[in-house]
């Protein structure tokens, strides 16, 4: 790691050299701290807390240290960790518009340069800091701001922060230094840990997430589950992407999926997968009528978040099936390209309700099995439907009013 001194060549190597050596006992019980098995165990917020107070008790003048760290997630660039003696942690989640807030200040300067800076309070080749919202207002002379930089993917950093006219010594600097190769590597540890769990959540959802990293990754591995399914399809969606503008398409899609997502994660269901403009869900539950009463909540808030909804001012309708039964639930593919999916009868039965939906012009159908164990006995029948590839007619209805 490049050195935060600016120190001329021509300055006494032996004095910085003595200052290494005589810090070094102080240095080595943090490397340790860090890269042992009790720094090991701390989430961020207990990591940035444990070495702010070791870096007090050794005698450095540190009155904030902060850590970002960058990630891999589509709502946020990452998360910031913040740190003051006698204060409680403050966390604050970045969104991706954030970054204009952080633009031409010394902390991009330093990931950008992948090298290590040390700002005052007065005006820099680097760019202000002093109205970022963990620096603001505390009376900060010296930051010492060390990228963390990993062998490939998102680049952190570490800044210690100090009010001591003069900021911190040349000794104080070089024991920071020592330690930030350790501190990198405990960071990137969380940051690989928390870019594994929101890659899988984002794309395939907590509980398919849970099971990869419980290690259900083989093909075949595959369980029978009950479950309330839920498919939920946008009318005459075909007729507007032949109609509207590539870009206006993915804007209405998106924002059809930011009502009907949320309405369903807040329920307990997990969506499985977005087919073109429909989205299935599962609600999983050892208690049917539970299950069943969850996944009728989600389908009735994205009714009623529709029937508000314009993108553009172009409105539109859905349709929505539900059904009880049972799913094989697990992995299926070729060698080593798997997914995740559901598979079996019921899932074929909720997908032929989706098509009853659409010609009835009904908003919402389900099958006798949930509406048995959803217990809506005002539900109305719609009369047996003959459904495409079963033998058997099927009962359905619609909600009462």
């Amino acid at each position: 790691m490049m050195s935060f001194h600016d120190t001329p060549e021509s300055s006494s190597r032996s004095v910085r050299s003595r200052h290494i050596r005589n810090n070094a006992p102080a240095g080595l019980g943090l490397i340790e701290w860090l890269t042992g098995d009790e720094c090991h165990a701390l989430d961020e917020a207990s990591l940035v807390s444990g070495l702010g107070r070791r870096l007090q008790a050794l005698g450095l003048p540190v009155d904030r240290l902060s850590l970002h760290l960058t990630t891999l997630h589509p709502e946020f660039v990452g998360r910031t960790f913040a740190w003051a003696p006698g204060e409680p942690i403050e966390i604050h989640d970045r969104e991706h518009a954030s970054r204009l807030a952080f633009a031409n200040t010394p902390l991009l300067k330093a990931q950008g340069m992948r090298e290590p800076l040390i700002v005052g309070p007065g005006e820099s080749p680097h760019g202000p800091w002093q109205h970022i919202d963990i620096f603001a207002e505390r009376k900060l002379v010296q930051l010492l701001i060390a990228p963390l930089c990993n062998a490939d993917g998102p680049i952190s950093t570490a800044v210690f922060a100090t009010r001591r006219p003069g900021g911190f010594s040349v000794l104080e600097q070089d024991l920071i230094e020592r330690i930030v190769p350790a501190l990198r590597n405990a960071c990137e540890l969380r940051v690989l840990r928390q870019c594994e769990l929101s890659l899988l959540d984002t794309y395939i959802g907590p509980m398919t997430a849970s099971r990869i990293l419980a290690g259900h990754i083989r093909r075949g591995d595959i369980e029978s589950i009950k479950a309330a399914l839920l498919l939920c399809d946008l009318r005459g969606f075909t007729e507007l992407s032949n109609q509207l503008p590539g870009t206006t398409v993915i804007g209405l899609l998106n924002s059809y999926f930011e009502k009907a997502v949320p309405a369903i994660t807040r329920e307990g269901g997990e969506v499985l997968k977005f087919m073109g403009d429909a989205v299935l869900a599962f609600f999983p539950n050892i208690d049917a009528a539970r299950a069943c009463d969850a996944a009728l909540v989600a389908a009735k808030t994205i009714l009623a978040e529709i029937e508000t909804f314009a993108y553009e001012g172009i409105r539109i309708k859905v349709g929505i099936a539900l059904h009880y039964g049972e799913v094989r639930y697990g992995n299926v593919g070729s060698g080593s390209r798997m997914d995740f999916t559901l598979i079996g009868p019921d899932v074929n039965i909720v997908s032929r309700i989706q098509g009853i939906c659409s010609e009835s012009g009904k908003e919402l159908l389900m099958s006798g099995s949930f509406r048995e164990n959803a217990c809506l006995h005002d539900a109305i029948s719609i009369g047996p439907q003959k459904l495409k590839g079963l033998k058997e007619t099927l009962e359905l209805y619609a909600m009462a009013g």
